[in-house]
Formats: C-alpha cells, sequence, structure tokens
C-alpha cells in the first residue's frame, strides 16, 4: 500500500501540474491536490461476486468481454476515442487498477506508461499477444522493434483468446469450462471475419493493392491481404509528422498512382490532407486501429472494426481512378 500511495501522489501532483493554470495558486490548489489523493486511497470495494479485470484499452476489453461472459467484470482503462501510445494516467486509473483482479495489455511496447502505472500494485497481470510472430518496424527510430500493432490481423487475436482463457481460468477456475467454450466460439466468428477480409481485399488489382495510412499501424492487416503498406510515421508520438515524412508519403502516392489513402481515428489527418493537396490522391476516410468508437459509433466492437476498416479500404481503393495522381 505505501509504493501505491506514493505512486497515486506522484499522478496526482502530475495532474494538479496540468491542470494549475485552471485553478487559483494557494489554497484553491491544495484542495485540488486533496481531493486527487483521496480519490487514490479509502475506495469501496467493486461490488457483486464477480472478480474484475482490467485492460489497457478499449479493443482488449471488447475481446475479453467475448471470452469472459457473464463471469467477470472487464474494464478499460482509457476510454473510447483515447489514443493509446501516450496515455497519461489518472489518480482514478490507479483507484481502479488496485481495486482490480487481473489487468491484461497488449506488450509488444504499445502501452508506454504500462510499467509505471503497475509498479507498486500487487496486482496479477497478462500480456495478451504472448506468441504472437510479430511484425518488426523497418523505418525512423524504431526500426528493428515489434509493430504492437498485432490486433489487427483477426488471426493473432486468436492467440490473445487463448492468452485469455488461461488467465481467466487461473483467475476463476470455478468457471474454467466457460471460458474454453466462449473463446472457441469467438475465435470462430474470427476466422470468418478474416476469411471475409482477405476475400474482400483479394480482389483488389495489383496496382491498387497500396495502404497508405498515416500511422504504421497495418503491417499485419497489410500481411494477412496481401498489401504493401506505406505510412508517414511508424509509431504515433508527441511530435509526429516531419516534412521529410510528408515528403516521402507525396513521393510514393504519386510514382505509383495510389488513388486513395487514409488516416486513423485518434490522430489529426491534417498531415495526409497535404499529401492529398499535393498528388490528388482521394482521401479514402478515417480506419480504426488503437480504439473502439462509442456504442453508437461506427465500430462498437472489435469485429466491427475489422470489417469496418477492410470494407473502407475495398471500397476506397477500388472506387477511386487509378489514374488520380500524377
Amino acid at each position: 500500500m505505501p509504493k501505491l500511495l506514493f505512486r497515486c501522489a506522484k499522478v496526482a501532483a502530475r495532474t494538479l501540474a496540468l491542470r494549475q493554470a485552471r485553478f487559483r495558486a494557494g489554497a484553491g490548489a491544495a484542495v485540488v491536490l486533496s481531493l486527487l489523493l483521496t480519490a487514490c486511497g479509502g475506495a469501496s470495494g467493486n461490488g457483486g461476486d464477480k472478480k474484475v479485470v482490467l485492460t489497457t484499452f478499449t479493443v482488449l476489453a471488447d475481446v475479453a468481454r467475448n471470452v469472459a461472459g457473464d463471469k467477470l467484470t472487464v474494464e478499460s482503462i482509457t476510454k473510447a476515442g483515447a489514443e493509446i501510445h501516450g496515455y497519461e494516467p489518472t489518480p482514478g486509473d490507479i483507484r481502479k487498477a488496485s481495486k482490480a483482479d487481473l489487468i491484461l495489455d497488449n506488450g509488444l511496447n504499445l502501452e508506454a506508461w504500462f510499467g509505471q502505472f503497475v509498479e507498486g500494485l500487487n496486482v496479477p497481470h497478462a500480456v495478451v499477444s504472448d506468441g504472437v510472430q510479430v511484425v518488426s518496424i523497418n523505418e525512423d527510430s524504431y526500426q528493428g522493434k515489434p509493430n504492437p500493432h498485432a490486433w489487427m490481423s483477426p488471426v493473432n487475436v486468436q492467440i490473445y483468446v487463448d492468452n485469455m482463457v488461461k488467465a481467466f481460468s487461473d483467475l476463476d477456475p470455478d468457471n474454467a469450462g466457460v471460458f474454453k467454450a466462449n473463446g472457441a466460439a469467438y475465435k470462430a466468428e474470427l476466422q470468418a471475419v478474416q476469411d471475409q477480409m482477405v476475400s474482400s481485399l483479394s480482389g483488389l488489382p495489383e496496382n491498387q493493392r497500396a495502404l497508405v495510412t498515416c500511422e504504421g499501424a497495418f503491417s499485419y492487416l497489410a500481411r494477412d491481404a496481401g498489401l504493401k503498406e506505406v505510412y508517414i510515421w511508424a509509431v504515433n508520438a508527441e511530435q509526429q509528422a516531419t516534412p521529410q515524412q510528408i515528403t516521402r508519403a507525396i513521393e510514393y502516392v504519386r510514382a505509383n498512382k495510389v488513388p486513395a489513402v487514409f488516416c486513423e481515428s485518434t490522430v489529426s489527418d491534417a498531415p495526409m490532407q497535404q499529401v492529398v493537396g499535393a498528388t490528388g490522391a482521394k482521401f479514402g476516410g478515417t480506419l480504426y486501429v488503437d480504439s473502439l468508437s462509442e456504442t453508437d459509433g461506427p465500430v462498437p466492437t472489435y469485429l466491427d472494426l475489422i470489417r469496418h476498416d477492410a470494407d473502407l479500404i475495398t471500397k476506397s481503393l477500388a472506387g477511386a481512378p487509378t489514374g488520380a495522381a500524377s
């Protein structure tokens, strides 16, 4: 507990520093700090008899709910629409994690903040990407490191499911049979979506099989579907889209007459719009990777995310004139 409270204090102090401009100095700031520290301690239990599984982002939470069924409570640390790479945990996140029975993270260097987040927490965690055949990043300062977006292949997510079944069975042995059955049923759905995606994208002509995006988040999808992946930057970071990176994308789109380009929902599409303006390529639309949408949005589940992205890529690349770029 002392380590947890110390960690909470550090998070609270950082949060306060970021918000000081919004509050008067002196007593007002002290009150805010006190409230933030209070939020870390003395919390009540989660309620009910179900054990609580906490995931780092919404995609993992949806997959986990399919495996857990109604036997576990699954929550995501980050909300729909959040950018996962550089997320800043809040004191409320620390409080929630301290009460969880299990924490799931993606691994592969996706959650840069995760190590500090779990520091001092006496809560077991499982890395759901264990066993995935990784694709390495081949450009920029991340060269040689694993591309963390392994869930963009439904085949890989079947490995995620196996890891979740094991972790959940260790957590709640009485329901191990339920988790195994749920996992098997969901893996069948994942394979069906995989087959549908590959079939859809395989129909694209050879000269339209280039997937140009803002972030290099589609290596696994491109591998599965036989697409050439091109991006402006390799991994989301605080400062993105240098002039050199934009120029590189422009040159590729022009040279290969790429008919359409895309960007992801958690970042600004302004850099890609520069590529559109310089080449005449069509902006194909918004792809989803790091986060699901709200329940009334276009991708409330992981399966919806894969269907949406595959459909948008196929229609945009096939529907635009092949000579749009010059």
